[in-house]
């Protein structure tokens, strides 16, 4: 879906509004002591706190106000349809349970998804005031050390790359076991980074992000930004990844395409 340059900044701007809006919402509940949790499941622990449900709920004032037009999904609170045919894909936290152990690896994902998957997305992590822009011809970055442009890195084969994923317990025991024959082919593993690892491929920092069972509010954003940054971003089967799922992101098509053989071969 092609918008003209004004909607184009519209969006930027509308984006920028709910990373800001987000980020005044849970800042106050972060590092504050026990907070009080839900857990979504019967079985195993998916937690919600009042910051991710305030700060979704201020978002969705926010596209109340300035694009009333467009649908809504979001994690805590579910689809809102639209008239536009643009949706917003929101995950007020994702890395909830970082947030609840004071690690700064959580985030505030953003997307705007027309049809075919994401227009536009941000990335931001409030406390260190790091935000990852990537639609629209163009991927940026700001934090501490100012302003830059994000791209992925290139160059690097499979036995050089650096892989990261939040939870080693991987999936299901076959996606785990799909995913542990990349890990025993690469240079360095890392874990438990939630869509930070994501903002840092995009960054030039990380090579591959594999992850299975995902929400799209998940991946929207990271898509947007990966894919602006010069990276690429599919399901384990090569597909879209915007649905969910199984997801692969890598900086480069050498190293995506190395993993892609081992992840299937193992499968």
């Amino acid at each position: 879906m092609d918008l003209s340059e004004a909607e184009q900044a519209d969006v930027i701007a509308t984006a920028d509004a709910l990373a800001d809006a987000a980020r005044a919402a849970i800042l106050p509940h972060f590092r504050q002591g026990l907070l009080l949790t839900e857990n979504k499941l019967t079985i195993g622990f998916d937690p919600v706190t009042a910051a991710d449900r305030a700060a979704e709920l201020a978002m969705r004032d926010v596209l109340a106000r300035r694009r009333s037009r467009d649908g809504i999904l979001g994690e805590e609170y579910g689809h809102q349809p639209g008239e536009s045919g643009l949706t917003w894909v929101l995950d007020p936290i994702d890395g909830t349970r970082a947030f609840l152990c004071g690690a700064p690896t959580w985030g505030v994902l953003i997307a705007l998804s027309g049809p075919d998957g994401p227009l536009y997305g941000v990335i931001d992590q409030p406390y260190t005031r790091e935000r990852f822009y990537g639609g629209f011809g163009a991927a940026r970055m700001h934090g501490p050390h100012g302003a830059r442009a994000l791209r992925a890195r290139t160059g690097t084969t499979l036995s050089q790359a650096m892989l990261a994923s939040t939870f080693p317990e991987i999936g299901t025991p076959e996606e785990r076991r799909a995913f542990e024959a990349v890990a025993r082919e690469v240079r360095l593993v890392r874990y438990g980074m939630d869509c930070y690892a994501y903002a840092l491929l995009a960054a030039g920092q990380l090579d591959l992000v594999i992850e299975a069972g995902l929400n799209p509010y998940d991946i929207h954003a990271p898509i947007a930004v990966i894919e602006a940054a010069g990276g690429i971003v599919t399901a384990w089967d090569g597909g879209p990844a915007h649905p969910g799922g199984r997801v692969l992101a890598a900086a480069s098509p050498t190293v995506h395409d190395a993993a892609l053989r081992v992840l299937n071969g193992a499968l």
